[in-house]
């Protein structure tokens, strides 16, 4: 079942008792590849998502992770965010200086909010590129269309990988706690609530993958938008203060997240279709960004636009929890390149979107740093 509308996608999102988050166990129960053995990794990681959890799980998952994101916790964050903006730009100014391509997605919108999230879970930088490589594996199972050859195969590994990697990394952190967040989930552990190891591989995983790849396309897209749309570009550099609506803007014209996947987990009634227990349900979340219903003059891109109740972070009890991690990225990222890349400029045609339903995002975005 496909929800456009604003008021359906909304009902999707907190409708928790008829409508399941746990869009994984009816899918591997049927799947060929996980009935002989071979996801194994996926299964056992992927299901202590969250995301694909629903309450009581959800929320005692849910309850030990808010700290790390209260809004104090995540102000704390807004230096090291500065420092790692500004050395990307002068890397960029610096490729363009050789005569070198600048690609914004590659050497921007990618490793800024990666290199965040790897801080604070206490990832060494270094490993940026191996981290890519199993994030793109397992970005194939989350939405990439069927055709994809191999695609299972091939997040399965990079399931594997990842989860061998922090089991390391949650090893060392017992044996030596440090200040990152990893070792504030180990200890953890001592409390009612306690996080097993296999929590705490699929939570970093989760954390890691959805960290970064949501906030990419969430740069990357509002950088795109705001090159063909110049005049708001030219507005941000004058009104730097419009930084906070013009994230805003972002999120809602073309989201990071094209749509959300649920399971019915009873018969109901929506927009006056029936939907079936078990049928799964695709709810658009762009689409119901750009509802005539919910917002005036949908189509136009606006950065000062004064009510903007989009549902990119989604509602309830599923509202994103790194959503002000996301926005201060975000706002970071467009002030300061307004204020040392005022004449950046697309180059090239028209960008190859990726391949998914549930990310939406550019592969690539080459620019010319124009005086």
């Amino acid at each position: 079942m496909i929800v456009t509308r604003y008021a359906d996608v909304r009902q999707v999102a907190l409708n928790n008792r008829e409508i399941s988050a746990d869009r994984l166990t009816p899918f591997f129960r049927n799947n060929p590849e996980y009935r002989s053995g071979r996801l194994e990794s996926l299964v056992r990681y992927l299901n202590h998502w969250m995301v694909f959890r629903d309450p009581p799980d959800h929320t005692r998952l849910r309850r030990l992770f808010t700290k790390a994101f209260t809004p104090t916790a995540v102000a704390n964050l807004a230096p090291n965010i500065e420092s790692i903006v500004g050395d990307l730009i002068d890397a960029m100014e610096a490729k363009a200086r050789r005569g070198e391509p600048v690609d914004f997605i590659a050497d921007f919108a990618y490793p800024l909010p990666a290199t965040v999230i790897m801080d604070l879970l206490g990832v060494p930088r270094d490993d940026l590129e191996r981290v890519k490589v199993w994030s793109d594996d397992i970005a194939l199972f989350i939405g990439t269309a069927r055709t994809t050859g191999n695609k299972y195969l091939r997040a399965e590994a990079g399931a594997k990988a990842m989860a061998s990697y922090f089991r390391e990394l949650v090893e060392a952190r017992t044996r030596q706690p440090t200040e990152d967040m990893i070792s504030q989930l180990v200890l953890a552990r001592d409390d009612r609530d306690a996080l097993t190891t296999d929590e705490i591989i699929g939570t970093c995983i989760l954390l890691l993958f959805a960290g970064h790849e949501t906030t990419t396309n969430l740069i990357g897209n509002g950088f795109l938008y705001s090159m063909r749309n110049r005049a708001q570009w030219e507005r941000l550099i004058a009104e730097p203060a419009l930084a906070d609506s013009a994230v805003e803007e972002f999120l809602r014209y073309d989201g990071p997240s094209g749509a959300v996947a649920r399971v019915a987990a009873a018969d109901l009634e929506m927009g006056g279709k029936t939907i079936r227990e078990g049928q799964r349900v695709f709810a658009f979340v762009n689409s119901a960004n750009r509802d005539p219903e919910a917002f005036e003059d949908p189509e136009r891109f606006d950065i000062g636009r004064p009510v903007n109740p989009h549902m990119t972070f989604g509602h309830g009890i599923h509202f994103c929890l790194g959503a002000p991690l996301a926005r201060l990225e975000a706002r970071i990222a467009a002030v300061r390149l307004g204020e040392r890349l005022p004449g950046i400029r697309l180059k090239g045609g028209e960008p190859e979107w990726h391949d998914s339903l549930i990310l939406r995002g550019v592969k690539s975005l080459p620019v010319a740093l124009t005086p």
